[in-house]
């Protein structure tokens, strides 16, 4: 559950933003990447989202059903606007994103809508902490991962801090740690996991986040703790090349090894990892093993142009897998 949009990634790699003389359209939005990678893998995924009554929202739903993404739950909402990020590649490290979200469809998802999804009847839902900047889709978002736990299935958080989609950043952490509850396995960057346990407004330097992103301070062990405290059943750690590491109540920390690879664009992999980590979870997979999965999808999309139109295939992730020391 969340956002959606178009993509419109450089053509030209390596190019400063400015200099930029085109760009492929591709499907993005992290709930959406998710979904498409974990229907790739071979698990049947719907997207609950919203689009406007346009083309772009037209452009989404094409992709999502060739894809064989459910898309009975994707609602189009009249006189708001499916979303548009524009995004350069610079590798190694440069790979700036700007983000059009005025007016944007999902953010008007209500309880109304999510009354309308058999969530119940799934054996995992996935949401986003970018759901959580404003109502409606917040109180949407906190009931549907509700009744997901209540009927007994796995609830996955990627926690995706996006600074400027916040009008205070302290707020992420606030929203944050007010859903953890209802969460069994939250996602994050060492970034992420900081800010969200962010408790004065000094700790954070926001830049343009079109350009970088925020620099938090504290202690990363600190809040690994204090996020679990609150409620989650692991919290993943995603630490790029060095892949992840999953912490439980009570110090218990699972180290899964990456892959080196040559990256071309490191955007979207996060998504890539949780879409392989869910696949293992939801084949009852261990821990490792499914946090192997979720690092070899990373690693694989990290050397494409874009993110769902490039997630990899159950056979192509397990064959990477095996090429580069199995599981």
């Amino acid at each position: 559950m969340g956002r959606c949009s178009i993509d419109l990634y450089s053509d030209d790699i390596g190019a400063p933003f400015e200099e930029i003389t085109s760009f492929s359209a591709f499907v993005g939005g992290s709930p959406t990447n998710i979904a498409v990678g974990a229907q790739r893998l071979g698990l049947n995924t719907a997207l609950i989202t919203a689009v406007g009554e346009d083309p772009v929202g037209d452009f989404i739903l094409h992709f999502l059903r060739d894809e064989g993404v459910a898309t009975d739950f994707v609602s189009r909402k009249p006189g708001t606007r499916t979303p548009a990020v524009l995004l350069g590649i610079e590798p190694p490290d440069k790979f700036p994103l700007v983000f059009y979200r005025d007016n944007a469809a999902d953010i008007q998802l209500t309880d109304e809508d999510i009354g309308a999804v058999p969530v119940g009847d799934a054996g995992a839902f996935e949401f986003a902490g970018n759901n959580l900047t404003n109502p409606p889709q917040r109180e949407a978002t906190k009931f549907a991962a509700q009744t997901a736990q209540e009927a007994g299935a796995t609830v996955y958080m990627d926690l995706d801090f996006r600074a400027d989609q916040w009008d205070d950043a302290l707020e992420f952490g606030r929203q944050v740690r007010s859903v953890l509850p209802l969460v069994d396995v939250a996602i994050g960057t060492e970034e992420e996991i900081k800010a969200a346990v962010m408790q004065h407004a000094e700790q954070v330097a926001i830049t343009d986040s079109t350009v970088t992103a925020p620099t938090v301070s504290g202690d990363l062990d600190t809040a690994i703790g204090a996020l679990i405290e609150l409620g989650c059943k692991a919290l993943i750690v995603k630490r790029g090349e060095q892949g992840a590491t999953i912490h439980f109540e009570g110090g218990e920390v699972v180290s899964v090894p990456g892959f080196s690879v040559e990256v071309l664009n490191v955007l979207g992999a996060g998504d890539a990892f949780a879409s392989g980590f869910i696949y293992g979870r939801s084949k009852d997979w261990d821990w490792y093993k499914s946090g192997r999965m979720g690092n070899a999808c990373g690693a694989i999309l990290v050397t494409k142009h874009g993110v769902a139109n490039f997630m990899p295939s159950e056979q192509e992730a397990l064959s990477f897998v095996e090429e580069n020391g199995g599981f």
